[in-house]
């Protein structure tokens, strides 16, 4: 069996300390859900595709923004789930209120019959790192004490 890969934009500015920008998930199964459900804007790799041009890809789909900009390896973490997630940080600001994210279907609800549409990612908002860690899904924590390292001075 064949284990998923994602890959993903984990956009930071620097506004009076870092901030990083997260997504959060659309659909029934996330709408009461807050702390440990945001995730950085990512989506599966198409078969043969270079992960970082899937990373944009999917970032541009889940948000409307297409970031410009050096991009900055910060690796890969596997979720519990076995998916393998593949991140790059850039630097950019972009107005969350802006947000077009691409959709999905699912029959909701459940063994109703009627199919629904939801946003991939229902809202979008830059975050502290302190308030990050506590927001995304405990697996890509990882990937905000990479980026803290990274900028930390030398």
């Amino acid at each position: 069996m064949k284990t998923a890969t994602s890959a993903g934009v984990l956009l930071y500015r620097d506004r009076n300390g870092l901030e990083v920008l997260l997504g959060h998930p659309g659909g029934p199964y996330w709408r009461r859900k807050d702390e440990g459900s945001w995730t950085v804007p990512k989506g599966e790799v198409r078969d043969g595709e270079d992960l970082y041009k899937a990373a944009l890809r999917e970032f541009t789909e889940e948000t409307g923004f297409q970031p410009k900009g050096a991009a900055t390896p910060l690796g890969s973490v596997r979720q519990a789930g076995g998916k393998s997630v593949h991140v790059w940080a850039i630097e950019a600001d972009w107005d969350p209120e802006t947000l077009i994210s691409n959709t999905f279907s699912i029959e909701w609800p459940p063994h109703s019959g009627r199919m629904q549409t939801f946003p991939e990612i229902d809202r979008a908002s830059w975050f502290d790192l302190t308030t990050a860690r506590a927001k995304i899904l405990k697996s890509q924590g990882e990937f905000l004490n990479r980026l803290d390292l990274l900028r930390q001075p030398k």
